[in-house]
């Protein structure tokens, strides 16, 4: 008997990673035997952290995450999502919605992926009701006027977040 692995991936900039991606990440868990958190290397951006320490803060916070018997992995892509999806063998890329301008950038993304990889489909989460306007660009902003992100964010990477606002 052939067993197939369902693997999704999970598609974003994560920077910073927000309690927001973690509840995504775990809910989407018991849909998949497999998620790959991959990690987006878009310099114009403007990133506070590099990838690789995107990477390594993502990795070090996953096992606190109860995901049951879904293995996540961490890895990084550059170009096309729906490249990096097939690249990986994935049958899904998961997005979190927060709210309906959410749903739109999100839906036209989910239509140019279909195009690109007909065999890959997007799986829409809603964004737990606590973390409904927790954005990665919103915490950074927060957080480098000196506002309290507490509880939105890992302590993990706030620590790291405030290491860098002090160099």
């Amino acid at each position: 008997m052939i067993t197939t692995v369902k693997r999704a991936i999970f598609p974003g900039s994560f920077d910073p990673l927000t309690h927001g991606h973690l509840d995504i990440i775990k809910r989407s868990s018991p849909i998949f035997d497999e998620i790959v958190v991959a990690v987006l290397n878009n310099a114009d951006k403007h990133p506070m952290f590099s990838v690789e320490e995107r990477c390594e803060m993502i990795s070090e916070v996953l096992p606190t995450v109860d995901t049951g018997e879904c293995r996540i992995l961490v890895d990084s892509f550059s170009g096309l999502t729906a490249d990096f999806a097939k690249r990986v063998n994935a049958t899904a890329i998961v997005r979190g919605i927060r709210a309906v301008s959410d749903y739109e950038y999100e839906l036209r993304m989910a239509l140019m992926n279909r195009r690109l990889e007909p065999s890959i489909e997007t799986v829409f989460l809603m964004a737990g009701e606590e973390y409904s306007y927790v954005s990665s660009t919103l915490m950074k902003q927060v957080f480098e006027l000196g506002g309290r992100v507490e509880g939105l964010i890992p302590e993990l990477v706030e620590a790291r977040m405030r290491e860098k606002l002090s160099r």
